[in-house]
């Protein structure tokens, strides 16, 4: 144990006190912000540039109906000077060129032509714009035969907007605000994070084990320690790094939340656009036609109280835990490979199996967000290859702690028999050379007595 805690100091130190990893843990809640504000600033930006699109209206309905936005501007032209414009486009300062037949009204099909493939906005624009004309000039003419001259009036009064606003009732009784997407935006932040731990430091820790091996320096240090001892100083010591990045990021990033909260909270028009990127974030939705609502000056205060209802304690206790039993799992697991084999090609036929678990989590989430109490979900939280991942979405959802316990010990059971796994094939492995292990030869190194 003495010789484990020596390797686990030394692999932990050498890794902390690097000038990268304090660079990169000081810049990484900088770097995430600036995924989350830069996208946002340019499609704002990218919103402002108008694209001219030409229209022959050849059934003149549309003339003068088709309203403008502020990436699509529509100019009406002549149907004699179509083919003029169409055969040159761009000289003549369109973007593209929409040409509306006379028998729209029986068909509902129109040709817009371009010298490369619009936009997904300007065509959805375009769409909108078109079924919105239309479907007053039906409406005039249903009017017209029906004779009820205030009929559009009583259509447009029947149109209403409905402000959900969810309540959580907790453990205690108490009603709490809670947030729809608040906890779906937690949830697939925390399993991002843990999927993208396990990939990094698993990745840190086969690299490691492959370059001592490479390097023969493996073979002076096993003189002195055991394999295991070896194998386990090193996943503990890089597993702490993690932690010890994970509490430096929830440090900044609760300073940044208080610092924002602190100066924007008096200033509407602030909370306004914060408000409005979280959205955009939650949601997934275009920042360039959103339309900003209202905001009221205590909404940071209302965002905090949503957060809360969350149950904090057990989402912060249960991400360590499942990151700390994910980690190990996986990354014994790399370790194992790396100590088996001796080239890049050989780890890639060997990670493929305990990738696969990984990659089909994510695939899950959407499902999983989407039905939080469905089979997927629940079946996904409880195999252990999936549930770090899967389990960290339902969380924020609710989850009992009898179900919480139960894949929880699942996982720390599979966790341990991956470890006994990987220390088998790492004590052989780790001293063999030039021979291209198979799965069968594995399962006689598992055999193999101390």
């Amino acid at each position: 144990m003495n010789k484990t805690l020596l390797i686990f100091k030394r692999e932990y130190l050498t890794r902390v006190t690097k000038k990268t990893f304090l660079i990169m843990t000081l810049l990484m809640p900088i770097l995430m912000g600036a995924l989350m504000v830069v996208p946002t600033y340019l499609a704002n930006k990218e919103s402002t540039s108008e694209q001219l699109v030409g229209v022959v209206d050849r059934s003149s309905i549309f003339l003068g109906e088709l309203e403008n936005s502020k990436s699509t501007k529509f100019q009406f032209i002549k149907p004699e000077e179509y083919d003029k414009i169409k055969d040159n486009l761009q000289a003549k300062g369109f973007y593209a060129l929409l040409e509306i037949p006379g028998n729209i009204l029986t068909t509902n099909k129109v040709v817009v032509s371009s010298q490369k493939q619009i936009s997904i906005d300007v065509k959805s624009h375009i769409d909108s714009q078109l079924e919105r004309v239309l479907e007053n000039q039906k409406r005039a003419e249903l009017i017209s035969r029906v004779g009820i001259p205030d009929l559009e009036e009583q259509l447009k009064a029947t149109k209403t907007n409905i402000s959900v606003e969810t309540i959580k009732i907790g453990d205690d009784g108490l009603a709490r605000k809670g947030s729809t997407e608040i906890a779906m935006g937690i949830g697939f932040a925390a399993s991002f994070l843990i999927y993208m731990f396990v990939f990094m430091y698993g990745g840190m820790v086969m690299r490691g084990v492959s370059e001592e091996k490479q390097n023969r320096i493996v073979e002076v240090i096993i003189s002195s320690v055991k394999p295991i001892q070896l194998m386990m100083g090193k996943i503990l010591a890089i597993a702490a790094v993690g932690l010890t990045q994970v509490l430096i990021w929830l440090v900044l990033l609760l300073g940044i939340f208080t610092g924002a909260k602190s100066m924007l909270g008096s200033d509407p028009k602030m909370q306004q656009l914060a408000q409005s990127q979280a959205e955009n974030i939650m949601m997934g939705t275009n920042p360039s036609v959103q339309v900003m609502q209202t905001i009221e000056p205590n909404q940071f205060d209302q965002i905090a109280e949503q957060i809360t209802s969350l149950n904090l304690p057990m989402l912060i206790i249960s991400f360590i835990v499942y990151f700390i039993l994910g980690y190990l799992l996986y990354s014994s697991l790399m370790a194992a490979i790396a100590a088996a084999v001796d080239s890049e090609e050989d780890v890639n036929q060997f990670m493929l199996p305990v990738t696969i678990p990984l990659v089909a989590a994510i695939v899950m989430m959407a499902n999983v967000v989407k039905n939080p109490d469905g089979a997927i979900a629940i079946w996904g939280s409880h195999i252990p290859f999936t549930s770090p991942i899967i389990m960290m979405v339902r969380i924020p959802f609710g989850v009992p702690w009898w179900e919480l316990l139960i894949s929880i010990s699942v996982l720390a059971v599979t966790m341990f028999g991956a470890v006994w796994v990987a220390a088998k094939i790492y004590r052989t492995g780790i001293l063999m050379y030039g021979k291209k292990p198979t799965w069968k030869e594995l399962g006689k190194w598992l055999k193999y007595k101390s």
